[in-house]
């Protein structure tokens, strides 16, 4: 599942290609034809996110928008072409289109109801209204380990399983740690941390996490090859040697998700 900074480079583009004009909107597959039809020929004046949701705003409601697993847009230059296979939402003006297919979610909601979305959700690191001292008082509470807290989007929106271990190996906290263990001190810099990170994947588009000394050209390593992108320092490295410590990163089934850490520099 796309992570948050991926949502927000989505909003960027969005704006950048249909802000400010008439957008012509259609669902090809029909399962989206009722709203399309309202939202047709009206301009695209908003687009924002907030964790995994995108907002489209149009003068007719909000296009709410949450990729799931398994969704995708498709930009490219118009005309736009035929629509091939299971389009969900079309949007075409005179320059260019863009195509969503397969997202769990795509509906459309009054302000009200795309207030109620945000309310049920942690705050998001990439949002200049995000208020990290809601997420710490329930992560300060909570018997559930920090790993799960990161991943739990009531408590903090937009975080994945790669930011998840990626900030905890950075700041050397066990994955298994209570979030009541966590000091305050240790919080507040894992939140400045995720707003850093996350900024810099929105602005670049994948997933970079290690420090200067650590990247391959410092170490004279081979760069990383995967389908994800970046260089990072745990995350789908189980059974190879930790870039600091050389110690065998681990990894185990942990709230229905795969966790990874090192046990040496992220001791219990």
């Amino acid at each position: 599942m796309p992570e948050g900074h991926i949502l927000h480079r989505l909003a960027a583009e969005n704006r950048r290609l249909f802000g400010g004009r008439p957008v012509d909107v259609s669902s090809p597959q029909g399962r989206f034809a009722d709203g399309a039809k309202l939202l047709d020929g009206q301009p695209l004046e908003q687009a924002e996110a907030d964790g995994k949701h995108l907002f489209l705003g149009f003068p007719a409601g909000w296009l709410h928008i949450h990729l799931g697993l398994y969704g995708g847009f498709t930009f490219g230059a118009a005309p736009a072409p035929e629509p091939v296979g299971m389009v969900r939402l079309r949007l075409v003006n005179d320059d260019h289109y863009a195509d969503l297919r397969g997202p769990t979610t795509c509906e459309l909601l009054t302000p009200a109801e795309k207030d109620a979305v945000h309310a049920r959700l942690g705050p998001d690191p990439l949002r200049t209204d995000a208020d990290p001292e809601r997420a710490w008082q329930r992560i300060a509470r909570s018997r559930s380990t920090i790993a799960a807290l990161l991943m739990d989007q009531k408590i903090l929106a937009g975080v994945g399983n790669v930011y998840r271990a990626e900030v905890l190996f950075r700041h050397t906290v066990s994955p298994f740690r209570a979030g009541r263990d966590l000091t305050r001190a240790e919080w507040e810099l894992i939140w400045g941390d995720l707003v850093e990170l996350m900024r810099q994947g929105a602005a670049i588009g994948r997933i970079d996490t290690v420090r200067p000394d650590h990247t391959p050209e410092a170490m004279g390593r081979p760069p990383r090859v995967d389908d994800h992108g970046g260089e990072v320092y745990v995350y789908r490295r189980a059974g190879r040697a930790c870039l600091v410590c050389g110690t065998e990163v681990r990894t185990e089934a942990h709230a229905a998700r795969n966790l990874f850490w090192c046990p040496n520099c992220q001791q219990r």
